[in-house]
């Protein structure tokens, strides 16, 4: 008697298990594609990730030659620049980006503005035959179809840059709302301008972390 007791509960069980799957299918699929619908944004799909990727990016690339290429102050710009790293994770999260992704790891940067010379340019001046830009003149405009965008440092406004000596002043003018900001170059990074947080506040647009359209000039 008791096993078929025994027999008769597990097949009221195995029904009401069964059931409940059944149930409840609609509310798990609901409950996945809601799940789908907050997953973190890519740089693809935002100019937000794609401005804090690209910041990222660059910051890993300059750990990358420091590494390749020590000094006696390695180690402390190194340290310096995985702060800053930690940081824009932090924005990635808080922006609802994909945390950690960078532009070298994302398709999208083969969407941004190539570095070399506008299309445009004329053919007798190709850019493969153009001074380096660290050569220029005063006053002249450097980096042609450069983005720019925040390394996540704090202090006063600078900028950072892979081709200008610390000391030299650039003119960063966003073309988008026309502001623009002077700014002196203080360390070695992975792009032609790369502004500090206070630099890059003084001429960014609302909830953007990258200037597409950006005119760099050298002025001291």
């Amino acid at each position: 008697m008791s096993r078929r007791r025994t027999l008769g509960t597990k097949k009221k069980v195995a029904l009401l298990v069964s059931a409940a799957a059944v149930a409840g299918g609609g509310a798990f699929v609901m409950a996945s594609t809601s799940n789908a619908a907050q997953s973190p944004q890519t740089a693809a799909e935002s100019t937000v990730c794609q401005g804090l990727a690209t910041a990222l990016g660059n910051n890993q690339r300059f750990i990358e030659g420091q590494r390749s290429a020590p000094d006696a102050q390695s180690a402390a710009r190194i340290a310096n620049r995985e702060a800053v790293i930690a940081q824009i994770k932090v924005q990635q999260e808080a922006s609802g980006c994909a945390v950690g992704e960078s532009a070298q790891d994302s398709q999208a940067a083969a969407g941004q503005p190539s570095q070399a010379a506008p299309a445009s340019a004329p053919a007798s001046a190709p850019a493969s035959q153009a001074p380096p830009a660290g050569n220029a003149a005063s006053g002249q405009q450097v980096c042609n179809g450069s983005t720019v965008t925040l390394s996540g440092e704090a202090g006063a406004p600078a900028a950072s840059s892979n081709q200008f000596p610390a000391g030299t002043k650039l003119k960063v003018t966003n073309l988008d709302n026309n502001k623009s900001t002077t700014v002196e170059v203080t360390s070695v990074s992975g792009s032609c301008a790369l502004l500090n947080n206070a630099a890059f506040e003084q001429v960014r647009e609302p909830g953007k972390f990258l200037i597409r359209r950006a005119l760099i000039e050298k002025v001291g």
